[in-house]
């Protein structure tokens, strides 16, 4: 930490537009920043805008030596409380961002004080490809960010040779229990769990472009996965085959937990406006009694889904703390049946955001009903919670199998949800002895995640690895 300001490493980070991404990123600048880097954090203008609305108008003031900035996304306005839609931010990626990202750099490389140096190094999330161009162009090393699990990577790594197999697009639904044997560190894995492949008839683009996305990180110095040796040791291997450098630094939050002062701790990460008032609720219930529902930031559903949902949960019996975004439901206003409010008035806490980790962290919650999104998992392992996984697309089947199947943690919901359904799975996890195995089991990886973000741990030691073989080397 004792470099003179002009010598500082400065790494350029530049997430996917998308709020999990940018949360896991935000979180890697901060360890990074902490170890004596200068921070520039890139966001598009769009959610820049979101940022100051749900968090106030100096949110991302950020410190002198952790700077936000922002490009724009080329895309036409849009609803300023909802995601945008994520196939058009995919094209706008892939077409739009590299010009005015280079202009940036260009800025900050000219605008050179005792204060900012120059540009070192670019990290880059793993689905903006650009940036690796970006940093070639520039002649500066570039990390590549994935914010998701080993399995998640290796499972996207894969969509080229399922489409070469003829595997992808699906010819029909026959085929998705189809178990792949060939891909180095899994097994017993299904068609059904690897991305894009639960389509007949997936977009051309997002094959491509996730196929570029893959081959693009492959050429890449090194790689950044957000998880721990001790969970993914075999899948992390193959990456390993596959990779130039693997870096397993995870959980996040808990290498920031370790942290005791840093002026980019007050940074928020949420899009939206977080709604505390639920901590206070669930200071009223008992340990362990309170199933916590939320399926992200991305994901919509139907109206009809809605009411399966609220109908499982009201006929479960159990309190439950449910987050129903603004855009949750598809097309409409999020609607719920009369007989539900009066089922549920004095077990059920309804908000649109939430301070997501700190409800799984309170003593209350004893489950949790998760789309499988890769920071949700890793929260949910991290505060010791067992999982119903109900995932949606990307990473999240990967996610959801591996959560039931290799770290007994999860129950898999069908896609087609029925309350009944609902009903039983919310009993089996709260009240049932599979339930009581899956917390065990959850508290277990609790414990070696603490254990891989000690100071002594693999996540320590790859977090210090990549500072010194990479960011500081030049």
């Amino acid at each position: 930490m004792g470099t003179k300001p002009a010598e500082r490493p400065h790494a350029v980070f530049i997430p996917s537009p998308y709020q999990s991404h940018i949360k896991a990123n935000l979180k890697l600048a901060k360890l990074l920043h902490h170890r004596g880097l200068f921070i520039t954090f890139v966001n598009t203008e769009f959610n820049h805008k979101r940022f100051l609305k749900s968090r106030g108008s100096g949110a991302l003031d950020g410190s002198p030596d952790f700077c936000f900035e922002t490009i724009p996304d080329g895309l036409p306005p849009s609803e300023t409380d909802a995601s945008q839609d994520r196939i058009s931010l995919g094209k706008a990626a892939a077409t739009n961002f590299l010009t005015p990202f280079l202009d940036l750099i260009a800025k900050l490389n000219s605008n050179l004080s005792s204060r900012t140096p120059p540009v070192t190094s670019i990290v880059s999330d793993g689905f903006m490809p650009f940036a690796l161009k970006a940093a070639e162009e520039l002649g500066v090393p570039a990390v590549v960010s994935f914010t998701m699990s080993a399995c998640g990577v290796m499972a996207f790594k894969q969509v080229r040779a399922l489409m070469e197999k003829g595997l992808i697009p699906l010819k029909d639904e026959s085929y998705l229990d189809t178990t792949i044997d060939w891909v180095p560190g899994m097994k017993d894995i299904r068609l059904k769990d690897f991305p894009l492949a639960q389509r007949i008839d997936p977009d051309e683009f997002e094959v491509n472009f996730t196929i570029e996305c893959l081959e693009s990180a492959v050429k890449a110095p090194a790689i950044v996965v957000h998880t721990f040796d001790a969970l993914e040791p075999d899948v992390l291997d193959g990456l390993s085959s596959i990779f130039r450098r693997v870096y397993a630094i995870g959980p996040y939050q808990l290498l920031l937990n370790q942290i005791q002062e840093d002026s980019s701790e007050a940074v928020g990460y949420n899009l939206w406006k977080e709604e505390s008032e639920c901590l206070q609720w669930l200071d009223t219930k008992e340990p362990n009694s309170v199933v916590y529902v939320n399926f992200g930031s991305v994901i919509v559903i139907t109206a009809e889904q809605l009411v399966e949902f609220a109908m499982g949960l009201a006929d479960s019996k159990h309190p439950f703390l449910w987050i129903i975004r603004p855009d949750l439901v598809i097309g409409d206003a999020a609607t719920l049946p009369a007989e539900f409010a009066a089922e549920t008035q004095n077990r059920s806490f309804i908000a649109s955001w939430c301070p997501q980790e700190e409800v799984l962290n309170h003593p209350s919650v004893g489950g949790f009903l998760t789309h499988s999104g890769w920071n949700s998992t890793m929260e949910s392992l991290s505060a010791g919670v067992p999982m119903i996984c109900w995932p949606f697309f990307g990473d999240q089947q990967m996610n959801c199998r591996y959560s039931c199947n290799e770290w007994g943690v999860g129950m898999e919901m069908d896609n087609n949800v029925k309350r009944e359904e609902v009903e039983k799975h919310v009993r089996d996890l709260m009240e049932g002895e599979k339930g009581r195995k899956m917390r065990e089991k959850a508290m277990d990886w609790k414990r070696l995640a603490e254990e891989a973000t000690e100071a002594s741990g693999s996540s320590s030691i790859d977090l210090e690895k990549l500072v010194s073989e990479l960011l500081l080397s030049n």
